[in-house]
């Protein structure tokens, strides 16, 4: 019986600034803060249908986001001064539809947020 349903939240560490963490995620991919609480300094963005927790009680940790012209906004980030740890590369050629239609191709591309937390980006393009 299938009981899980879509992704709700992540949770994030906020590093040692909040504030510098949560400015990055506005600066760089137009996310706002939907609540923070201080004390005991916490906040939420939302992305679509999932919350983004930032807290500094959690290890760094990986977030995926699926983006449109994975390409464009790597080149626009990146003149503005974004420092990716890998640019966008083929990760899967997914012949089989494993993971979505039959036949496109998954491409990510990795940055950092100021806490240290790792950001994929993912595009899927048609093969």
């Amino acid at each position: 019986m299938r009981r899980v349903g879509a992704l709700r939240q992540v949770a994030l560490s906020a590093g040692r600034d909040i504030d510098a963490t949560l400015a990055f995620w506005l600066e760089v991919f137009g996310l706002s803060v939907h609540a923070r609480y201080d004390p005991p300094g916490i906040a939420f963005i939302m992305a679509g249908a999932t919350r983004l927790f930032f807290t500094g009680g959690v290890p760094q940790a990986t977030v995926y986001l699926d983006i449109i012209e994975l390409d464009t906004f790597y080149e626009t980030a990146s003149d503005n001064g974004v420092a990716f740890t890998t640019a966008p590369t083929l990760v899967h050629r997914d012949s089989s539809g494993e993971f979505g239609p039959a036949g496109e191709c998954e491409w990510m591309a990795f940055l950092k947020d100021p806490a240290g937390n790792t950001v994929g980006l993912v595009e899927r393009k048609p093969g």
